[in-house]
């Protein structure tokens, strides 16, 4: 069984030429760095200890998995398959390679619906990522399209709401 966490990246800054020519250097914003680290908390204690972070390797994404690696313990590693654009067949094939039994995806949208939808077996489903939003799929056996099963979806709300939770409730 594989369980994989989808995490759409933080608050960025607003595309601009004159400021980021090349739109994979374009970072966070410090609103969105400070929300996300109340969204990293609640999202943390949702992940196994031995989760392995994976993410794009655009400016964004990396900031994002490296605010959710400090909270969690860890590590992560660049992905090109998570890059913007990439289909799903990318991010399957990257999953039967870095198999484990929990893996987090850090990407963007609308890569993360597209490929959530098509994990689930509901390819052509409008599905959306808040900006810090997350998802949980698991497979229970072989990795692949309508393979999977929805465990839970939750906005960064929910999320920063989680880490004041107590471990009993």
């Amino acid at each position: 069984m594989m369980r994989v966490f989808l995490v759409r990246h933080a608050l960025a800054h607003e595309r601009s030429r004159t400021n980021w020519p090349d739109d994979s250097l374009r970072p966070l914003t410090a609103t969105g760095k400070r929300k996300f680290r109340k969204v990293a908390r609640g999202l943390a204690r949702l992940l196994p200890k031995s989760a392995r972070i994976l993410t794009s390797p655009f400016v964004r994404a990396r900031e994002t998995a490296g605010i959710l690696a400090a909270v969690h313990g860890g590590r992560f590693v660049d992905c090109q398959e998570l890059a913007h654009g990439e289909q799903p067949r990318a991010v399957f094939a990257l999953l039967r390679l870095r198999s484990g039994p929990a893996v987090v995806l850090v990407g963007h949208e609308p890569d993360l619906g597209l490929f959530l939808a098509a994990a689930i077996g509901a390819d052509g489903a409008r599905i959306t990522f808040k900006k810090g939003g997350a998802a949980c799929i698991e497979f229970a056996g072989r990795v692949g399209a309508g393979r999977a099963t929805l465990r839970w979806m939750m906005t960064p709300q929910i999320l920063r709401g989680l880490r004041k939770k107590s471990s009993t409730g």
